[in-house]
């Protein structure tokens, strides 16, 4: 063990590498100018784990898929908070799922409350949702900045954090839980299984 490591514990990179050894997934070294990445497939879909600046000095970790987005779903959650209760005070919608343990804990928008409500009926997704600290997972939609390499009806599965997670098991956790999302996605006919035909 060298000195920083006994200081400051396993580096991020020696961390994703376990990560991706254990899931059967790649880590790609960023170099010196650039930070590593961890890339896992699953059935047709890639999902991509890195870090990124917001150029103000904030260091974010996210995870991103695209998948083809059969109905135009749009949805997000989050953990119930500070921020989240000004959302709902400037008129932030807040689907409530009639679950006691989920609804208090967790804000819910989307622009298909049925569909929404038929996503998160899955115990095993919510049980997922209910084990990772601070989650905040949206669908972003093409029609943005990124909206002309992506191909049409290809949306994008985000989760995002200040920070540099390197706690495995939360990592591992959030791949369970995008893994989830997707198969629950093609389950209520909102994702096609298909190859989304971009690779981040």
């Amino acid at each position: 063990m060298g000195f920083l490591e006994g200081i400051f514990g396993p580096s991020k990179e020696e961390i994703w590498r376990q990560i991706a050894k254990d899931i059967g997934g790649e880590y790609i070294d960023g170099g010196f100018w650039k930070s590593g990445a961890l890339r896992y497939k699953h059935n047709n879909w890639e999902m991509l784990l890195d870090n990124w600046s917001d150029g103000n000095g904030g260091v974010y970790t996210r995870m991103r898929i695209p998948f083809v987005n059969k109905d135009g779903l749009q949805f997000r959650i989050y953990e119930e908070g500070f921020f989240s209760g000004m959302a709902k005070a400037f008129g932030g919608q807040d689907i409530q799922i009639q679950d006691p343990r989920f609804d208090p804990k967790f804000v819910i928008q989307g622009n298909n409350v049925q569909k929404v409500k038929k996503l998160l009926r899955d115990a095993q997704l919510k049980a997922l949702f209910d084990v990772i600290p601070n989650i905040n997972v949206r669908v972003k939609s093409s029609n943005g900045v990124f909206s002309k390499k992506f191909p049409p009806n290809v949306d994008m599965l985000l989760f995002q954090q200040r920070g540099i997670i390197k706690d495995k098991e939360k990592l591992q956790l959030i791949f369970r839980l995008f893994t989830a999302l997707l198969e629950r996605l093609v389950q209520i006919d909102s994702a096609y299984e298909n190859d989304p035909g971009i690779q981040l």
